[in-house]
């Protein structure tokens, strides 16, 4: 899998990594209160490292990692943008839209504010 970020999604979260000391953008099928599994919401996190489940799915422009029974959501190639206008991000692959408001949500316990 691979997520091609643009120069302002680059920014935005190169921005927020910085004020928590580095970490891990994670990638999440989030379906916590939507009363599905399969009713989920895309939503980036940011973590403190990749959890036992986790696939590093790839390196640059940050290390960003994926929980391996939520692969199964996502296409192969990928595109996020941010919106800075809506405060928030858009993921997309060439044949659909993910989520067009998709958040940031920071997760990290080892947080410097």
């Amino acid at each position: 899998m691979h997520i091609r970020f643009s120069e302002e999604a680059v920014r935005h979260i190169t921005q927020e990594l910085s004020r928590g000391g580095n970490g891990w953008v994670k990638l999440v099928y989030d379906s916590e209160g939507c009363g599905c599994a399969v009713s989920g919401v895309p939503t980036f996190w940011l973590v403190d490292e990749p959890g036992s489940h986790d696939l590093v799915v790839q390196e640059t422009p940050f290390r960003v990692c994926l929980d391996r029974k939520h692969e199964v959501f996502f296409e192969e190639h990928m595109s996020a943008d941010y919106k800075a206008s809506e405060l928030s991000f858009v993921l997309k692959s060439s044949g659909q839209i993910y989520n067009a408001r998709m958040k940031l949500v920071d997760r990290r316990t080892a947080r410097v504010e």
